[in-house]
């Protein structure tokens, strides 16, 4: 997810807990106790993206493919994390030095949102196409939850406006506020949003705000909650029944192909429009196949050609419910010796979900369609001869079944 979500997140964690505990007979020491638990909130969410200062580490994109949500984000590392974390805090913040010295329950309370905001960074990543590995080094497997997108406004929004009103400072009040109602507003204009989504997005923001004003700041709180839930919930049953019908139209589009994965990626706030990726194999015995498309799964009320052209939307195909936009079939054989014949090549898979090769490229079709290069976009043919990338990481392939492994 994106890094204002997972600030967020961390924010409404820190409100939360602190929320939960007694309320303190020092004002200052309360103080001092809310600020701690909503920047340990804050920090711990964010604090596995370090990871990115490792991607010099390899050369463009393996760096960033194989060491971002790397190590970092396993639940194993985020125990050294959590300490590190603590041992800033106790070292740099002399009254949360004290707090976590003499007050028991700041001390565990504070412990506790670190660890948890971390377990909710890794939660929250697994939402969408890109994945995550966190059992590494005990299982090294990607796992997708393929749920929402990278940059989801629904998270934005109902967290934004059940924190925005907590804030002491009457001019943070108003600017997030503002900020939260304006965006999604830029985001329609732009081309990212259908108009329909921003009416959605509105009234998640109306709930939001009236369970605040009338209930108190921990019903704000527990219905933003609510509305991120369901909403990962409709699209978790939006995206069963968007794979039966790919899985569907592939069987008319390739008889005796065998469907491998179905990648989903569903448009920003919007269960209707997804965009995804097909892994199958055959018909023919050394063949495989790699395609991407758009679904719409209300084609009467939004066809492909409404779904927002800025996410792959299909202008031109009124009236449909899935556009194909592009397909590649290769030998499996030459799959399997490209891997074994160039190291980088054997580094980019162990990221690559959907392979694309061809002329001397490798893209990851989750990302877009060769010719539109993106941060996956590997030029394989041009390092054929160049030294194997390391230090590389022993992640699990996402194409062990096309490399012949079990």
């Amino acid at each position: 997810m994106d890094n204002i979500t997972h600030s967020l997140v961390g924010l409404a964690l820190g409100e939360l807990v602190e929320r939960a505990l007694p309320a303190p007979l020092d004002p200052a020491r309360g103080r001092t106790r809310r600020r701690a638990l909503l920047l340990t909130g804050l920090l711990a969410s964010n604090f596995p993206d370090l990871d990115l200062v490792l991607t010099p580490l390899l050369p463009a994109p393996l760096g960033y493919l194989i060491h971002h949500r790397g190590h970092t984000h396993t639940l194993l590392y985020a125990l050294p994390q959590v300490a590190l974390l603590l041992a800033l805090t106790w070292l740099l913040w002399p009254g949360a030095r004290r707090l976590l010295r003499e007050d028991r329950g700041a001390r565990r309370a504070i412990i506790g949102t670190a660890l948890l905001g971390m377990v909710l960074h890794l939660s929250f990543d697994a939402l969408n196409v890109y994945g995550v590995h966190p059992f590494a080094p005990f299982d090294a497997r990607w796992l997708y939850g393929d749920l929402v997108f990278i940059v989801e406004p629904v998270f934005w929004t109902a967290l934004g406006f059940a924190l925005a009103p907590l804030a002491r400072s009457r001019a943070l009040r108003w600017l997030g506020l503002g900020f939260f109602a304006v965006m999604p507003v830029l985001f329609t204009w732009l081309g990212f949003l259908q108009w329909g989504t921003l009416a959605g997005l509105a009234a998640v923001a109306l709930a939001v705000s009236a369970a605040g004003r009338r209930l108190g700041a921990r019903a704000g709180l527990a219905a933003a909650l609510l509305a991120c839930a369901g909403f990962v919930g409709i699209q978790a049953v939006a995206g069963h029944v968007a794979r039966g019908e790919i899985r569907a139209a592939l069987a008319q589009a390739a008889p005796g192909s065998s469907v491998l994965d179905i990648p989903l990626s569903s448009f920003p706030a919007n269960p209707l429009c997804w965009s995804f990726a097909t892994v199958s194999t055959g018909p023919a015995a050394d063949s495989y196949s790699v395609r991407i498309g758009v679904l719409s799964l209300a084609p009467g009320l939004t066809p492909v050609s409404s779904c927002p052209a800025r996410f792959g939307g299909e202008p031109g195909n009124p009236a449909r419910a899935l556009a194909w936009k592009y397909a590649e079939t290769r030998s499996l054989a030459a799959l399997r010796e490209l891997q074994r014949s160039n190291c980088s090549v054997d580094a980019w898979l162990r990221f690559a979900r959907v392979p694309s090769l061809s002329d001397g490229v490798a893209t990851d079709l989750r990302f877009g369609a060769p010719g539109q290069p993106n941060f996956s976009t590997l030029p394989y043919a041009a390092r054929a001869l160049a030294p194997c990338p390391a230090p590389l990481a022993a992640w699990g392939y996402p194409r062990a079944d096309l490399l012949g492994w079990k």
